[in-house]
């Protein structure tokens, strides 16, 4: 028995080898549309691996206040209402007003994205990001200092001269030496380095490691663009309590705001699990485009496997015939042809697979993402190109099976 699928396997293989280019072209179709499917899911998965990391770090009991919600910024600019900014006055009342139990809030706001740095007698681009923040900032956000120390109440209070940076500002300006106690000079003020932040890497082009954050007061006075829009961030120790404290920041901002009863909220509430779920919507629909584009590729290269199939059949009728008078049974025949089709199907699934995972790979290094092995998408694709090879070489075998010897070896 095994001897006689080594055979057919055998004899499957010198046919291919004997129509090659026919094969080649057949195995690049179904390559094709392997390659869609492997490649987009690879894409979509390194895309929500790399985004719901990023906002997971925040933690499920944290929510924010800010101008928009998530929503209402995917609107088209027609669409979207203006709100107006949230000033320094809100937040502070807020702050101040805001006393929902195992609550912390986070006061920020973003100075500029095009600082340059100074250390002594050597300077970054002018691409740093400068936030100014309150003591909470740090843990509301998921950051965590790799050495040193965070920004604490007194800084925030005394205005204190003094900063937390990101790695990568620290690995630009401060590899040879301690960062700790170093001074740094931005926009002509100096500050102490009192921490560094451990690295988070990059999202969309923007690095989350080239940053200084320093006391709130203090950034007041190097950034004085009236129109700064601050953010607010409330982090609850109990997440069971999250739905109360979110409630009391909505009413408590909505007074803050001057809002009456009847009207709509002119500001954004967001919780980093919602924005989680958001993006998991918006993958599935990108994922759901790219089993679409596969299936009709993958319908015409089943196409094009069968009809394949089928010419093979006819060219090699007057062989069939020939074996078939050797003794060959018809369930010999048939899987003969039928092990050539599945071998032709795995090689372009295989071939497919391979191109798919690069495509992913090349698109994850692009942008930055972290590239996820899409192990899904791959047994995915050994499975609809094992159902190909048997939908297409099903018919092809029962007919070369059913060939008359005698008419087969009349053939030419």
């Amino acid at each position: 028995m095994f001897s006689l699928v080594r055979e057919n396997i055998r004899i499957a293989f010198d046919s291919i080898r004997s129509q090659l280019l026919r094969t080649i072209l057949t195995i690049l179709i179904i390559a094709i549309g392997i390659t869609a499917l492997v490649g987009i899911l690879s894409a979509v998965s390194a895309l929500e691996n790399t985004i719901s990391s990023d906002f997971s770090s925040m933690g499920a009991n944290t929510f924010n206040i800010q101008r928009y919600d998530f929503t209402s910024q995917r609107r088209s600019r027609d669409d979207q209402k203006i709100n107006p900014v949230i000033n320094y006055r809100q937040v502070k009342a807020f702050e101040e007003d805001y006393q929902f139990p195992f609550t912390n809030t986070s006061l920020s706001f973003l100075g500029t994205r095009s600082a340059e740095v100074k250390y002594e007698n050597e300077k970054t681009d002018p691409e740093v990001q400068v936030f100014g923040v309150n003591e909470n900032f740090i843990s509301n956000s998921g950051l965590e200092v790799a050495s040193g120390r965070e920004l604490n109440y007194f800084d925030v209070l005394n205005s204190n001269s003094v900063c937390v940076i990101g790695s990568d500002l620290q690995k630009a300006l401060l590899a040879d030496v301690n960062p700790i106690n170093q001074t740094i000079s931005i926009r002509g003020s100096k500050f102490k380095v009192v921490g560094v932040l451990k690295e988070k890497g990059s999202t969309f082009g923007n690095n989350q490691d080239l940053r200084v954050l320093m006391p709130l007061q203090k950034a007041r006075t190097i950034f004085t663009n009236p129109n700064i829009n601050y953010s607010l961030s409330i982090k609850t120790d109990k997440k069971d309590m999250l739905e109360g404290a979110q409630d009391e920041a909505i009413v408590m901002f909505r007074n803050i705001r001057g809002l009456s009863p009847i009207e709509d909220n002119n500001f954004g509430l967001e919780r980093s699990d919602d924005l989680i779920n958001r993006i998991g919507e918006i993958t599935g629909v990108l994922s759901m485009a790219a089993w679409i584009i596969s299936i009709i590729t993958i319908f015409g290269s089943t196409i094009a496997l069968f009809n394949m199939m089928l010419v093979s059949v006819t060219e090699r009728t007057r062989e069939i015939g020939v074996r078939k008078a050797l003794g060959a049974k018809s369930g010999t025949i048939a899987f003969q042809f039928f092990i050539e089709t599945i071998i032709i199907g795995q090689l372009g699934g295989m071939l497919g697979i391979l191109l798919g995972i690069l495509l992913g790979l090349g698109f994850a290094a692009l942008v930055d993402f972290n590239f996820v092995i899409p192990w899904l998408a791959m047994g995915s694709a050994a499975i609809i190109t094992f159902l190909v090879a048997v939908v297409s070489g099903s018919y092809p075998a029962i007919k070369a099976a059913k060939l008359d010897p005698v008419e087969s070896l009349r053939h030419e």
